[in-house]
């Protein structure tokens, strides 16, 4: 198992990878679920973290299998079943969304997590084995990844009161074992491969405001019909998602990982877009169901679980990929004001239109601006 060229030409996502991004189609869908019902019942602080906490579980199993993957997919027999037994765990671990979310009960994800890493610390044990330029790094990864892991078994039978500390420890200490091993030497990670697979995941997540709005949509068909409300929801639903997904896929990203601090950066910020962009399918399912009467959310409520999500990825995303690029004070200014208007929209009758409007009004500025550069300077005479 050699790790593969960074300059191999057409590195692109294998039907493998895409065969295993569709367990994270379920458990995106069940963290958002859960957090549309807590939030609808007006259970916001709890359902805030227990959020945050699942979403952080589900994201970090992805990364793990994609970053090693990108530097040593060798399609082989013994890397296919490694992947397959991988699936399997995170299978398990989907399967132990709602249980962490509705009891903060991680049994069942933390049983997901172990089978999963049984099969990703041998790929390191292998790697570690057959790339000797890189094997200090791949040994770092088994044996940390193997502590850490160990430590999260030990938390299953830490008091309830210490819980939430030490899953903030844990955390760290996961978000650690990655600089400490390429920090021994740098794995053959592909830049143009990386920038697809966080493309396609920020797809499953878009794809969670969809699903979210279907859903809500279809619990209330016999109403549609004879409310405005809900009909200025579905655009504004609809403008927000179509804007989230344009912002994204505007300028390739790849170019932005040119240092050991701008990949960790940007690789690890992606869990705050992520989590924000299905968060925001989530808010537009509650303000559905608030807009039928149900649930106990007032109106301040309902609009700010849409508006706090939305503008949490607006400003996520504009960070990692427009700022470190010279755009100008002035045009980096756009989006920081959109997300002021969009967090003022709870206070008026109709929040996810007038959020989805203030995203596609950025948008239109972002393709004139973009337009305006690529014509260049005019010419003289």
């Amino acid at each position: 198992m050699i790790g593969r060229s960074r300059d191999e030409e057409g590195r692109s996502a294998t039907p493998l990878e895409l065969f295993f991004d569709l367990v994270f189609v379920v458990a995106v869908a069940f963290a958002a679920a859960a957090m549309h019902h807590h939030v609808v019942e007006g259970v916001v602080g709890e359902s805030i973290v227990r959020y945050l906490q699942v979403f952080f579980a589900i994201w970090w199993a992805w990364m793990n299998f994609t970053w090693f993957a990108s530097a040593y997919d060798t399609d082989d027999v013994p890397y296919r079943l490694a992947t397959f037994v991988a699936i399997t765990g995170c299978l398990i671990l989907a399967a132990g969304v709602p249980a962490a979310f509705d009891m903060a009960d991680f049994t069942i994800v933390t049983v997901g997590y172990v089978v999963m890493r049984l099969a990703l610390v041998s790929l390191w044990a292998r790697a570690g084995r057959d790339d000797p330029d890189h094997a200090a790094a791949a040994h770092r990864y088994a044996g940390g990844v193997s502590v850490v892991q160990a430590a999260w078994v030990l938390l299953l039978f830490v008091p309830a009161s210490f819980a939430g500390l030490g899953f903030a420890v844990l955390v760290v200490a996961e978000l650690s074992v990655p600089i400490w091993a390429e920090s021994a030497s740098r794995t053959t990670w592909h830049r143009e491969h990386i920038e697809e697979r966080y493309g396609l995941f920020t797809i499953i997540v878009l794809g969670e405001s969809i699903l979210a709005a279907s859903i809500a949509i279809q619990s209330v068909m016999g109403e549609i019909a004879g409310s405005a409300d809900l009909i200025l929801i579905i655009v504004g639903g609809l403008l927000t998602v179509f804007s989230m997904w344009w912002l994204y896929f505007a300028m390739p990203t790849n170019d932005l990982l040119t240092s050991f601090r701008a990949v960790f950066t940007w690789g690890y910020g992606h869990y705050f877009v992520w989590a924000a962009a299905a968060a925001t399918g989530a808010g537009l399912a509650v303000a559905i169901d608030h807009a039928t009467g149900q649930g106990h959310i007032g109106d301040f409520g309902a609009g700010a679980a849409y508006a706090i999500s939305a503008a949490t990825y607006l400003v996520t995303l504009w960070v990692l990929h427009y700022m470190p690029r010279a755009g100008g004070f002035a045009y980096n200014l756009r989006a920081l004001v959109a997300a002021g208007l969009i967090l003022l929209t709870p206070l008026t009758p109709q929040p996810v239109l007038l959020t989805g409007i203030v995203l596609a009004l950025l948008t239109t500025a972002k393709l004139r601006a973009a337009r305006r550069d690529s014509a260049g300077p005019p010419r003289a005479g």
